[in-house]
């Protein structure tokens, strides 16, 4: 005789499906535990998406705890896309370490994107946050480069809202800044570096962030290169070439001017010789028309002759314009 599988099949199947919608073995154990959840709101929870292990193991601990939570309350939270385990846990830490944090506010905190648990953790163990190397220059001109050690802790109350640990070294470098470029001198600095810190500190820098600062340490503290002298020189070195352009403009007017000149010269030359060009004519002119006479011909040539002389004598080896209309005057003859 064949014994029936199917039957047994579909009723493991049956029971499965129910034990998955009743998790009776959760129940039991809740009870036993000492939290109120009915069997009706474990299967409710199924429906929903809502891992009922999680709720109930939750409900558990912050029962023991001494917490007076309900199952909504962490279903709630789970389905606004919150984190139970972690606010159940950073609940229990708050309450050991005598840290006021209420149930909405860790879920608040947990439903804004911060870690809960490590703000309780931070409230009770401050750390410690290492700036980048600051750069800032003192009034003398000479760089520093310094590095500060900032010592906070979670301030619960901002967290939702509050500025993060960007915004605190920002302010901590503007204020490292501040307080070296209002030095006189970076052997003050040098000097006193702790000049830095309560300064720093002065300013308030944690407001609206969401950490408070309890200390700001100078770790290390190197000179750099000396700005002044760098931006001296740069000046300097502009100033040159400012001084090269202007010169390089006046040497151009300058050879635009003697060109211009040399052009005129050029220019009265040709006058010059356009003017001994007509001499011979008016000689010639002045014979025909009786104007002019023998005597008063050899006389001039004399004159020439003389004034030739006195230029050779005065300019040796330089040729003498005097001669040319006597020149002139031979092409006539």
């Amino acid at each position: 005789m064949d014994f029936p599988l199917l039957p047994v099949i579909l009723g493991a199947v049956l029971l499965l499906v129910f034990l998955y919608f009743f998790p009776i073995s959760l129940w039991i154990t809740a009870i036993f535990s000492g939290v109120r959840v009915g069997l009706f709101q474990l299967v409710l929870m199924r429906v929903r998406k809502v891992p009922p292990s999680l709720i109930v193991n939750s409900l558990i601990t912050s029962t023991k705890a001494g917490m007076n939570l309900t199952a909504n309350d962490l279903e709630t939270h789970y389905l606004a896309g919150g984190n139970v385990p972690t606010v159940i846990k950073a609940l229990i830490s708050a309450d050991k370490a005598g840290i006021p944090l209420s149930f909405n506010q860790a879920t608040a905190i947990d439903l804004a994107g911060r870690d809960v648990f490590e703000a309780v953790t931070t409230s009770v163990n401050p750390k410690v946050i290492n700036t980048p190397n600051v750069a800032a220059v003192a009034q003398d001109g000479i760089q520093l480069i310094a590095k500060a050690r900032i010592t906070v802790r979670a301030n619960i109350a901002q967290l939702v809202g509050g500025a993060g640990e960007e915004t605190i070294l920002a302010r901590v470098g503007e204020g490292i800044v501040t307080s070296i470029g209002s030095s006189i001198s970076h052997k003050e600095v040098l000097e006193n570096p702790d000049k830095i810190s309560k300064l720093v500190l002065q300013k308030g820098l944690d407001a609206g962030t969401a950490f408070e600062i309890l200390s700001i340490d100078i770790a290390d503290i190197d000179i750099g290169e000396n700005i002044g002298a760098k931006l001296q020189i740069d000046q300097a070195n502009a100033d040159l070439k400012v001084a090269e352009a202007k010169a390089e403009e006046r040497r151009a007017m300058a050879v635009a001017v003697e060109q211009e000149n040399r052009a005129k010269t050029q220019e009265a030359k040709a006058r010059v010789v356009e003017a001994e060009a007509e001499i011979p004519k008016a000689i010639s002119e002045a014979f025909r028309s009786g104007n002019l006479g023998v005597m008063d011909y050899y006389k001039m040539r004399n004159v020439q002759a003389d004034t030739d002389m006195r230029d050779s004598i005065a300019n040796p080896g330089g040729q003498n314009s005097a001669t040319k209309p006597g020149r002139d005057e031979q092409r006539l003859t």
